[in-house]
């Protein structure tokens, strides 16, 4: 017996799949989506309808991610994002008293670029940030306690803070500051804060106020600091939250010379550290895509279809056939591959993301599970594959077997993939890889 497969191109298809299979008769047969113009594409055997859409999920948890992400990138295609940063302070190394005498000098926020050095956009513009009071308690939100937990994602796991959450804060900043955002060689940014508020945290130290007896009643007094970019900025930066506000002073020391010091507020709990991330579709093929209007086909997007960390655009893959294919006896599945090509490069201002991973989506759209490694219970994140100066595309290259093994399972009726950026970039970072169908 033999199988014949005729192959066409899909226009409206994103990925490339491969599965290689034998029959009866023992004929390797393959089934193969590829691109080949300068953007991702594919084509596909007429045995498969593959529906390919932009997707927004929602509930996105930004809190303790370790990055301090503050910045906004433009894309003509995409539109914008922007990240402000919250925080709550804590009294860090403040129990020493300050010394007769003392005065005070400045207010200071010190923040270093995170280990990554993260950035995304155009870093050869200055950036400029301002620092503002929160004027309302920062308080984690829990959606994991309604009865039906299919409207709970797979990563939300108890009370979090998420991207799309904000908090009143006092539109006169308390401090400003314009800087050259060169992250590979920046060390740290100091900015300068409102003196009025500095001279009030020094009295209180000094007076021992029941105000900094405790990070309880020290937030009670002061709720905490948002840092948010200017319309303008061009680039999204990481930064690292072992930031640092400092109430400095100086005194004349017991040998006479004038010493400095200061007294050190960190972040209190992570938890209550997270980016507020938002976007603006205006203008673009996107431009209805957001929390209400979840799902854009991509015959009304251009033939398009984008991914995207930190707001949670993700590209969402249908194969309905695959379900009948995989029951058909007279074929045994020895590889399968997901294989997204792309010519875009892993460096420059919009970099792709450096890896990214599969989730499966149940019918509500909220993704439940990941495709892990096969036979193991590890997330299969896949890193990007450089091309090659010969015409070769860059590439992620998925694993599908132990999926297709429980394509046919009661879990995975009514269900789709996902493909977003990886864990943890997912909840940190602008990481997006724009997607052009067209053939």
């Amino acid at each position: 017996m033999s199988r014949f497969f005729k192959r066409r191109n899909i226009r409206y298809i994103l990925p490339i799949l491969f599965i290689a299979v034998v029959s009866s008769c023992n004929k390797d047969i393959s089934i193969s989506l590829d691109g080949s113009d300068n953007n991702l594409g594919l084509s596909v055997t007429d045995s498969f309808t593959v529906n390919v859409s932009t997707f927004q999920m929602d509930n996105l948890p930004t809190a303790a991610t370790g990055t301090i992400l503050v910045g906004k990138a433009n894309s003509a295609k995409t539109g914008s994002i922007s990240s402000s940063s919250y925080f709550r302070l804590g009294l860090g190394n403040v129990s020493a008293t300050i010394p007769d005498g003392a005065i005070f000098d400045s207010l200071t926020l010190v923040i270093k670029p995170n280990q990554a050095r993260y950035y995304y956009g155009d870093t050869t513009v200055n950036q400029k940030i301002s620092v503002h009071e929160v004027t309302e308690n920062i308080i984690l939100r829990d959606i994991t306690t309604g009865i039906d937990n299919n409207l709970t994602p797979a990563f939300v796991t108890g009370p979090t803070l998420f991207g799309k959450q904000k908090f009143n804060y006092n539109s006169t900043p308390l401090g400003e500051l314009t800087f050259s955002p060169r992250i590979k060689s920046l060390d740290t940014l100091s900015v300068r804060l409102d003196q009025n508020l500095g001279n009030t945290l020094f009295n209180l130290f000094k007076n021992n106020d029941i105000k900094v007896s405790s990070n309880a009643n020290f937030q009670e007094f002061f709720k905490g600091m948002v840092i948010v970019p200017a319309a303008g900025n061009t680039a999204v930066l990481g930064f690292n939250d072992t930031l640092a506000v400092k109430v400095n002073y100086s005194y004349i020391g017991s040998d006479g010379f004038k010493t400095r010091a200061a007294k050190t507020f960190t972040i209190d709990s992570k938890s209550y550290q997270h980016n507020n991330i938002t976007f603006d579709r205006t203008g673009t093929p996107y431009a209805s895509l957001n929390y209400t209007n979840k799902e854009l086909k991509s015959s009304e997007t251009n033939q398009e279809v984008f991914v995207q960390g930190g707001t949670g655009v993700v590209a969402n893959i249908k194969i309905p056939s695959l379900r009948e294919f995989i029951l058909d006896e007279k074929i045994s599945i020895n590889k399968a591959e997901l294989i997204i090509e792309t010519p875009n490069s892993n460096t420059g201002m919009y970099p792709v993301p450096p890896s990214v991973m599969l989730m499966v989506a149940n019918i509500n759209g909220i993704p439940v599970t990941a495709v892990n490694f096969p036979f193991t219970t590890t997330i299969q994140q896949v890193n990007f594959s450089k091309g090659n100066d010969t015409g070769a595309n860059g590439k992620y290259v998925f694993d599908l077997i132990a999926y297709l093994k429980n394509i046919n399972t009661v879990n995975y009726y009514d269900t789709s993939l996902f493909l977003t950026v990886a864990s943890p970039s997912l909840f940190s970072t602008a990481n997006t890889l724009e997607i052009d169908k067209r053939k």
